[in-house]
């Protein structure tokens, strides 16, 4: 790894289904996935081993982009270990053109872009489970990345880094 690598692993995957519910039960059935949180129609599942906020998001598919509105994969959620990291992804994606959005949710900071067919992609940092509060809520608000970098630091291992 070169010192301009930035290391990412898997963290979460995304997808459209038509029946959010009828999803959830047979991914709790098939794979012993439990939900975690719901927002609406929205749910979020993980292993009973895991220590992400979510392995699996289900969102409903009639709230897909316009012209794509059937069941598959939304997006994929790639890990970053520091918040520097993120910085770093977030020029490359802004030197490429392909940044599309850039979010706080909360117990995530997160960018989105799109690959050259179109396809949606997260990187995200998670912040440390000894840095969340209790009853935190999942949320959408834009990303000021400067502010996390001088509230967390850039250096601070996140999510699976911290762990």
């Amino acid at each position: 790894m070169t010192r301009q690598d930035v290391p990412v692993g898997l963290n979460h995957a995304v997808l459209w289904v038509s029946d959010t519910g009828a999803s959830a039960a047979f991914y709790a059935q098939a794979l012993g996935l439990e939900e975690v949180a719901a927002a609406g129609e929205l749910r979020f599942l993980r292993s009973p081993e895991s220590g992400n906020d979510h392995d699996l998001g289900l969102f409903p598919a009639s709230g897909a982009p316009a012209g794509d509105r059937r069941p598959g994969l939304y997006h994929l959620a790639w890990e970053v270990p520091t918040l520097a990291g993120l910085a770093t992804v977030l020029q490359r994606l802004r030197q490429l053109g392909a940044l599309v959005g850039a979010s706080d949710h909360g117990v995530t900071k997160s960018l989105y872009a799109h690959d050259p067919d179109g396809i949606e992609f997260e990187v995200m940092w998670e912040v440390p489970a000894a840095a969340l509060q209790v009853d935190q809520e999942l949320q959408t608000q834009p990303l000021d990345l400067d502010a996390e970098i001088r509230r967390y630091g850039a250096e601070t291992p996140g999510g699976r880094a911290a762990r």
